[in-house]
Formats: structure tokens, C-alpha cells, sequence
């Protein structure tokens, strides 16, 4: 049996961590930023981690079973 790939797109999104968690980056932070509040962009900035029910999913798509 072939090698599982990895999703591109997977691969770019999202980073694990040390402990084993998802790093993920925030939307809305790329385009029409004018009409934003400063507060709202600063906390875009800020990377989050991926909810427990889609960690499933993504560590599927980054073949880390």
C-alpha cells in the first residue's frame, strides 16, 4: 500500500505543538482591515488552537494517526 499523503493546504494552515495541540492562525485578518477596531485586529493577530471536534479531522489530513 502507497504512503499516505499529507494535505497541502493542511500542512500550511496549521502547526502541532510540543504537547500534541493544533495551532491554527484567526480569519478576517487579510483584507478589509479598515473598518476593524484596533482591538479586533490585535486579537486576530493572536493564534488560537483548533476545537476539540475538529481535531479528528485535521490530524487526519496531516496523516498523524
Amino acid at each position: 500500500m502507497p504512503k499516505m499523503k499529507t494535505k497541502s493546504s493542511a500542512k500550511k494552515r496549521f502547526k502541532v505543538t510540543g504537547s500534541g495541540k493544533i495551532k491554527r492562525k484567526h480569519a478576517f485578518k487579510s483584507h478589509i482591515l479598515t473598518k476593524k477596531t484596533k482591538k479586533q485586529k490585535r486579537n486576530l493577530t493572536k493564534a488560537g488552537l483548533v476545537h476539540k471536534s475538529d481535531v479528528a479531522n485535521i490530524k487526519q489530513q496531516l496523516c498523524m494517526k
